[in-house]
C-alpha cells in the first residue's frame, strides 16, 4: 500500500512538472526592441541588399490586394458609457489619446445606447499590453478585447 501511494505521487509530480514545461514550451516571447524597426535600419551601413524591383512591385501588389481583408485582433477599451454626458466624454477621451499617442489608432463608436473608445491595432495581447499598461494610468477601468477586424497592415 505504502508503494502504490509513493507511485501515485511520483506519477501526479511526473504530469504536474510536464504540464508546466509544456506550458513554458507553448507561451511566445516577443523581442520588443524591434516592434516598429525597419529591418535595413538594424543591419548597419555595411550591409548591401540587391532587391530587383519585380519583388518590390509583387509585395506591393500583394498588400494593395489585401488591403479589404479582415484581420482579427486586439484593441484596448477605454471608455464604455451610456450616461448622458457619454457622448462629449467619448469624444474628449478620443481627442485627447490621438493626443497623446498619435501613433495609434483611436476609435470612437456608438452602440445603442453605450459610447465606447477603443485604442489600437494590435495582432496579439502582448503587442497590446505596452500600450496598456500605460492608459490603465489614465484610465482604470481600461481592458483588452478581441476584436474581428482591425486594420492591419498599413
Amino acid at each position: 500500500m505504502k508503494r502504490l501511494i509513493i507511485f501515485l505521487s511520483a506519477l501526479i509530480l511526473g504530469f504536474t512538472a510536464g504540464a508546466q514545461e509544456l506550458d513554458s514550451l507553448t507561451r511566445a516571447t516577443m523581442d520588443t526592441t524591434l516592434v516598429g524597426r525597419d529591418i535595413m535600419n538594424l543591419m548597419g551601413s555595411g550591409i548591401k541588399v540587391s532587391q530587383s524591383s519585380a519583388v518590390r512591385t509583387a509585395l506591393a501588389g500583394y498588400i494593395s490586394a489585401n488591403r479589404t481583408k479582415n484581420v482579427s485582433g486586439y484593441r484596448i477599451r477605454v471608455f464604455y458609457d451610456n450616461s448622458p454626458q457619454a457622448r462629449t466624454r467619448s469624444e474628449s477621451i478620443a481627442a485627447y489619446i490621438r493626443s497623446q499617442y498619435p501613433e495609434a489608432g483611436v476609435y470612437r463608436s456608438f452602440e445603442s445606447p453605450n459610447y465606447k473608445v477603443t485604442v489600437g491595432d494590435f495582432r496579439s495581447k502582448d503587442e497590446a499590453l505596452k500600450l496598456y499598461m500605460a492608459l490603465k494610468s489614465i484610465y482604470p477601468t481600461a481592458y483588452i478585447i478581441k476584436e474581428k477586424s482591425i486594420n492591419y497592415p498599413m
